[in-house]
């Protein structure tokens, strides 16, 4: 099995899709746009071989360039994990007629609108919503919708660049502070909580799934820098309310006409018990929700992953043990990491219960809360009772402060 991997060290947990694949007996053909000589030792081990590319997200300039570095060589699959690499993926396959997802199913899971249009034509709820280029496009979607509403990017990834909009006023701020996205989706805003419905599919059906919580919901926790948002993975997804997202999860991997590798889907659960689609990538989730998701199983998906994409078949034993939360903290203050509080007393009385815990060291500079979920560190921890898990995630999100100074 000969295997064009797009970016296979960064981000860094491509690192370990890198490794799984090598594990299952792939040849790994590297492209990046990061010297050989700068890739970690970890990864090279892995790789047969590498293509160095002025620019990965150059996708003109990649695919004949990747076309002409194999001329001649056998290629089996090609495949990206990474949101902005997808596309790409999928055009390199046609071009090379191997096995994979089309151009055509990719955008069902790239463009925002194709991909509800898709869903809402398969009878599932999602959110009411319109393609919007100009300013006069957008204020006559935003009559339609009505406020409150969401402005997004069309093929954004993440909560990156996305605004609730409460009224006229707001939406000519939120629109000067777009002009640099192209196309964005204007469509109704949910009211509830809101959870992904993550899986690994084979042929488009799930051999592994996962539900998780955002606390608070993203729009939240990416507005008030004070907060030290939480996602937990759901331990029993035989809960009334879990089978509804999963349910809708299942309806939407068939209208969408999913293949072979993970899904990230996000929904919601409304007070009047209704389950609303909101969005899906075909890649896996970021800011480590597949290491949360290997924790509650105690399972290697990076792995499975590979075994799925490669030879359509899961291995693992996958059993859900716990609930596994993971707490990103926002140092107080700018500049370099100076100190950190509470850490010692969290890990002294619970620390049975802490499965990885990577705060940035003193010395390290912060990062830009806005541009990253994983901000300057996180701590994951795993309990098998929800209401512990929730509790312990909150403690620590309480306790245990990173400051900033100079």
């Amino acid at each position: 099995m000969k295997v064009v991997f797009l970016s296979p060290h960064y981000p860094p947990e491509m690192q370990q899709y890198t490794r799984g694949l090598a594990e299952v007996g792939a040849t790994v053909y590297g492209v990046g746009d990061t010297p050989v000589s700068s890739l970690p030792v970890s990864t090279k081990r892995y790789l047969s071989d590498y293509l160095q590319v002025p620019g990965i997200l150059n996708e003109t300039d990649l695919i004949p360039r990747v076309h002409a570095w194999l001329r001649g060589r056998e290629v089996d699959r090609v495949l990206a994990n990474w949101e902005v690499l997808v596309m790409t993926a999928a055009k390199l396959r046609e071009r090379f007629g191997v096995p994979g997802m089309t151009v055509d199913q990719v955008r069902g899971f790239r463009d925002k609108q194709v991909m509800k249009e898709r869903v809402v034509a398969a009878g599932l709820r999602a959110p009411r919503s319109y393609r919007v280029r100009t300013v006069a496009e957008a204020e006559a979607a935003a009559e339609e919708v009505g406020f409150p509403l969401i402005l997004k990017p069309i093929a954004g990834a993440g909560s990156a660049d996305t605004y609730r909009v409460d009224g006229p006023g707001d939406l000519e701020k939120v629109l000067g502070a777009m002009g640099h996205v192209r196309e964005a989706s204007c469509e109704e805003f949910i009211e509830g909580e809101e959870f992904t419905y993550d899986t690994l599919c084979v042929d488009g059906k799930p051999v592994y799934e996962n539900v998780a919580q955002y606390l608070p919901p993203p729009l939240i926790a990416r507005t008030r820098e004070e907060i030290n948002p939480i996602i937990i993975t759901v331990r029993d997804l035989k809960q009334a309310k879990m089978q509804k997202g999963i349910e809708l999860g299942h309806g939407v991997l068939d209208a969408l006409k999913m293949g072979d590798g993970f899904t990230h889907m996000e929904w919601f659960h409304t007070p009047k018990g209704e389950a609303v689609f909101g969005e899906i990538g075909c890649r896996p989730g970021g800011a480590h929700l597949v290491d949360q998701m290997n924790y509650t199983s105690d399972i290697d998906l990076f792995r499975e992953w590979a075994r799925a994409v490669c030879w359509k078949s899961f291995e693992a034993r996958a059993p859900r043990k716990y609930n596994a939360a993971i707490i990103f903290f926002r140092a107080k203050g700018q500049g370099r990491i100076t100190r950190i509080e509470g850490l010692r007393s969290f890990l002294r009385d619970h620390g049975e219960h802490v499965a990885e815990e990577k705060l940035l060291p003193v010395g390290a500079h912060r990062r830009n809360w806005r541009q990253t979920l994983t901000s300057d560190g996180h701590i994951i921890l795993r309990h098998p009772d929800w209401d512990r898990t929730r509790e312990l995630a909150e403690q620590a999100a309480e306790q245990v402060r990173v400051f900033a100074g100079g």
